[in-house]
């Protein structure tokens, strides 16, 4: 039994080496490129992490530590999410308390500057939030429980670096390097709290799968998967900058957590490929070898 078992470790850590060496390989090919990568396997315990515990900006994907605030929030009856915000494109900024608005070029979703100043629901705004990466809605919902409440919230969730300090599009904040940034590990710990119903009262949780898997951007992680494998994630990109952290759900097991973040790469299109191509590693990894021993880098 004893050899039995040895030999599945080393099979499981020799495929995991290989998988890192591959994934390393494949960052290798952008010039300049920097990736932090986080792999678990909830099934088996598997896990791969890459500079994880690197801080990149956090763009977008410090919407989904702004939606567990409200789910939480909302379950202890601070506002109800049926609830409605007035829209007013006009934000203080963190370094001074000036005024700055958003430009509707920059957002991914415009339909919100169509209806400044009418009221619009907590819960409408959140999903906007996520699936189309409103930052609009961001800012209008972070206003309502704070960017120091969220912070503390990841930290009582284990995640030790992620720093959630204000919305987005503050350039005066930017100019003085006041950011959002996260880790791999981090929004890895974030999202399996979700998937696990640990980050809020499970039905809250179910509800934040849902929003997550009408992810409407598409072209990260999921693009390395198998059509129709369904898929719970958050994308976020500015600059140069371009991250995905998902929960995937293969046929027949339990999901995996995979979070890959980029910089350096200044075409789009190429980030979005070096996601893709991650996934795909990832989940030949996942499907061939279920094995129980991680790799750190």
């Amino acid at each position: 039994m004893i050899a039995v078992l040895t030999a599945a470790l080393l099979a499981t850590t020799a495929g995991n080496d290989s998988l890192m060496q591959r994934i390393q390989s494949r960052i290798a090919q952008e010039p300049g490129a920097q990736a932090g990568v986080a792999y678990i396997d909830l099934q088996s315990g598997d896990t791969l992490f890459l500079n994880a515990d690197t801080s990149f900006h956090a763009a977008s994907t410090m919407k989904v530590p702004l939606m567990i605030e409200l789910f939480r929030r909302a379950n202890t009856g601070s506002f109800r999410m049926e609830q409605g915000l007035l829209l007013v494109n006009g934000f203080a900024s963190i370094v001074d308390g000036s005024s700055y608005s958003l430009d509707p070029h920059s957002d991914s979703d415009s339909t919100l500057y169509h209806r400044i100043g009418e009221r619009v629901r907590v819960d409408s705004l959140l999903r906007l939030m996520i699936t189309r990466s409103s930052n609009f809605a961001t800012n209008t919902l972070i206003t309502l429980v704070g960017a120091e409440e969220i912070t503390t919230t990841m930290r009582s969730l284990g995640a030790r670096r992620i720093q959630v300090l204000r919305g987005v599009e503050d350039g005066k904040a930017f100019d003085k390097g006041l950011n959002n940034t996260t880790t791999a590990r981090d929004l890895a710990i974030i999202l399996r709290a979700i998937e696990e119903g640990k980050a809020a009262p499970p039905a809250a949780t179910r509800e934040m799968l849902g929003i997550l898997s009408a992810q409407e951007f598409n072209e990260k992680i999921p693009a390395g998967l198998p059509a129709g494998t369904w898929v719970a994630h958050k994308t976020g990109e500015i600059t140069a900058v371009s991250h995905d952290a998902a929960i995937v759900y293969p046929t027949g097991k339990k999901p995996y957590i995979l979070v890959v973040l980029t910089r350096g790469i200044s075409d789009g299109n190429k980030s979005s490929k070096l996601i893709a191509d991650i996934s795909a590693m990832v989940y030949a990894h996942n499907s061939a070898a279920p094995g129980s021993a991680g790799v750190t880098n």
